[in-house]
């Protein structure tokens, strides 16, 4: 695999010359189409997967078909880290939203190449400490937020700034949405109708523009 594929990727961005070589070297490429389960709750994989281009979504989902969305991971993030410490099954699923394209780094590797670069394990765990709030974040808003909060933090969390406008560019679906806060998707469609009605969200083909600040309550 070529070196230059990991330029960008922050999870790498201590190592240089034969360091990155030679994890480069234990890289195996991988493709899934997009709606593929990479990895389910409960497996005992022990693999990191870098998302080189693609999309990925992680979930939990109850015996009923009841599904949460814990995060959205896209080209340049990774996942699947806490298997390099421990032994223990996974925690939740992994599947594509598009198609998308890994590199694949098993345990055994990343310890062989975390012997010689202690500074790898000290920028995953870094990571792992910036997830670990996000959840904190995201349990704190399900208790305590109505679903209209969870609704426009969300949109908030997912909208990017550009020539000063905020845009959601991803074709966000009600029930994507509803799946992300922990709602129904009638209920976060009355509230998205709410905002559109308001004249605080508008819709331009794919794109959602947020115009003006939510109001803190509804």
């Amino acid at each position: 695999m070529d070196v230059k594929i990991l330029s960008g990727i922050n999870l790498f961005e201590s190592l240089e010359g034969e360091d990155l070589l030679a994890v480069t070297n234990h890289l195996i490429r991988r493709r899934f189409p997009k709606n593929s389960v990479i990895i389910n709750e409960g497996d005992t994989t022990n693999s990191l997967y870098i998302i080189l281009d693609g999309k990925v979504k992680v979930f939990l989902n109850d015996e009923n078909g009841k599904e949460v969305i814990l995060n959205v991971v896209s080209a340049g993030d990774y996942f699947g880290e806490v298997s390099l410490f421990d032994d223990g099954r996974r925690s939740a699923s992994i599947m594509t939203m598009e198609d998308s394209e890994c590199a694949v780094l098993e345990k055994s590797a990343f310890l062989a190449c975390m012997a010689s670069n202690p500074e790898l394990a000290l920028t995953i765990i870094k990571g792992l400490t910036t997830r670990l709030r996000g959840l904190s974040d995201s349990v704190r808003n399900l208790a305590l937020m109505d679903v209209y909060g969870r609704v426009a933090h969300t949109l908030l969390e997912l909208a990017t700034e550009k020539d000063g406008v905020k845009i959601i560019s991803e074709n966000l679906t009600y029930k994507d949405l509803a799946k992300r806060v922990g709602a129904s998707s009638k209920m976060v469609g009355r509230v998205m109708k709410d905002l559109k009605t308001g004249g605080y969200i508008t819709k331009a083909g794919k794109d959602l523009i947020i115009n003006q600040s939510f109001p803190a309550s509804w």
